[in-house]
C-alpha cells in the first residue's frame, strides 16, 4: 500500500516546518533541510555544525518528506527553444499542471496560480479563468526541480497566474528562496498588475524583491479594457506607489508594457509615459505582442518597437525592447496556461 501522505497536495513552507517540529526539529534543522531541497545539496552531517545535526527522528522521516517535495511539481516534458530557454510542463499532486520557463543564462519563470483570474485581453493564461492557488512549497518546487538542470540564480514570479491574488504563497517561498534558496533578493521579482495590498506587504518581509508592474498602458479607460479584471487603480496611482516601493527599497520598478499594434503603441503613448516616469526609479520594458491562438492582436514591427523605445531613450526614460524568451515553444509572455499532463515531443 502506498505510505499515508505527511503533507497536503498543495503545501506550504510552513507545513514542512510544522511536520519537522512534530518531529523534535528545531528551526535551524528545518532550515537545514529546505536549504538541502531547494539548493539540491547533501545532508552529509560531516559538514555540518554541531548544532545543525538533525535528530534521529528527523533523519528517518527524511526519505518521505524529500520524496513527498520532490512530488510536489513533476517534470511531464521539456520543451528547449532555440535561445536556450526551455518550456516544462509540471504536473502536480493532485493532477493539476502548471508551466514553469528556463530563461536563457540562469533565470526561472515560476508560476504561482494554475490557471489566472485577471483575465488579460492578450494573454492566454487567463483565457479558462482561474483553477487554483499553488501552494508556497509548490512554488518553490519549481525551482527545486529547475535545479537538477541548470543553475538557477534569479526567478520571476511571471509565469501562470497574478501573484497578488495569492499573495500569502508567493511571499512565503520568496521569503524561503531568498534565505535557504540562497537567491539575492534584488534578483526575486514579484510580477504583478497591481493590488493595493501588495504594496504594504512587501515591504514588511525580510526579504523585499524587486517589483515589476503591469502597466501596458497611460490610460485608466484602455486598461480597465486590457485588464479586465484587475483592480481598478489608474495608471498614475500605480506609479505612484511604485515609486515608494522603489525608494524604499533601491530597486528600480520594471514597468512592463506588451506592445499591441495599433492599440498601446503610439506615440502619443510614449509621450504620456515620459510624463509618468519623469524623475521616477523605474525602467520601462516594452514587450512586443506573442500570438495567442483565436486572439486578435497583432504584433508591432522590431523597427517601430525600437523607435518608440528610443524616444522613450531621448526622455531620460531607461527602456528595452525585451525579446521574450522561448517563443518559438510558446513560452514567451502571455503564452503560458495549464496544458494537459501527457508528454510532448520537444
Amino acid at each position: 500500500m502506498p505510505h499515508p501522505r505527511i503533507l497536503p497536495a498543495r503545501a506550504r513552507i510552513a507545513d514542512v516546518r510544522e511536520y519537522l517540529a512534530g518531529l523534535g526539529a528545531r528551526p535551524a534543522h528545518a532550515r537545514r533541510v529546505l536549504h538541502a531541497w531547494v539548493r539540491r545539496v547533501s545532508l552529509d552531517r560531516r559538514h555540518s555544525r554541531a548544532e545543525d545535526f538533525l535528530p534521529k527522528s528527523v533523519r528517518a522521516a527524511l526519505p518521505v518528506l524529500l520524496a513527498e517535495l520532490e512530488g510536489l511539481a513533476r517534470q511531464v516534458s521539456a520543451h528547449p527553444g532555440q535561445d536556450a530557454s526551455m518550456r516544462l510542463l509540471l504536473a502536480l499532486a493532485d493532477g493539476q499542471s502548471v508551466e514553469s520557463v528556463l530563461l536563457p543564462g540562469s533565470g526561472l519563470c515560476v508560476s504561482t496560480q494554475v490557471g489566472c483570474a485577471v483575465g488579460c485581453a492578450f494573454c492566454m493564461t487567463g483565457q479558462e479563468g482561474l483553477k487554483r492557488q499553488l501552494g508556497s512549497a509548490e512554488i518553490v518546487a519549481q525551482v527545486a526541480l529547475a535545479r537538477r538542470l541548470r543553475p538557477v540564480r534569479k526567478v520571476v514570479c511571471m509565469g501562470m497566474g497574478e501573484p497578488a491574488h495569492n499573495l500569502d504563497n508567493v511571499l512565503e517561498a520568496i521569503q524561503c528562496l531568498g534565505t535557504e534558496g540562497g537567491i539575492g533578493h534584488k534578483n526575486l521579482v514579484f510580477s504583478t498588475v497591481g493590488d493595493a495590498r501588495v504594496f504594504e506587504r512587501l515591504l514588511q518581509g525580510p526579504v523585499k524583491p524587486a517589483l515589476a508592474l503591469s502597466l501596458h498602458t497611460t490610460r485608466a479607460d484602455l486598461r480597465a479594457r486590457l485588464l479586465p479584471r484587475a483592480p481598478a487603480m489608474d495608471p498614475a496611482e500605480l506609479v505612484a506607489r511604485g515609486e515608494v516601493y522603489a525608494r524604499a527599497t533601491g530597486h528600480p520598478i520594471q514597468y512592463q508594457w506588451t506592445l499591441l499594434a495599433g492599440v498601446n503603441d503610439s506615440e502619443a503613448e510614449v509621450e504620456a509615459i515620459a510624463r509618468m516616469l519623469a524623475g521616477k526609479y523605474a525602467m520601462m520594458n516594452f514587450i512586443p505582442y506573442n500570438s495567442v491562438p483565436g486572439l486578435a492582436y497583432q504584433r508591432p514591427a522590431r523597427e517601430w518597437a525600437t523607435h518608440l523605445a528610443g524616444l522613450l531613450r531621448r526622455r531620460g526614460i531607461v527602456t528595452h525592447v525585451r525579446n521574450s524568451a522561448g517563443q518559438d515553444v510558446e513560452a514567451g509572455c502571455g503564452q503560458l496556461r495549464a496544458r494537459g499532463c501527457m508528454p510532448r515531443q520537444a
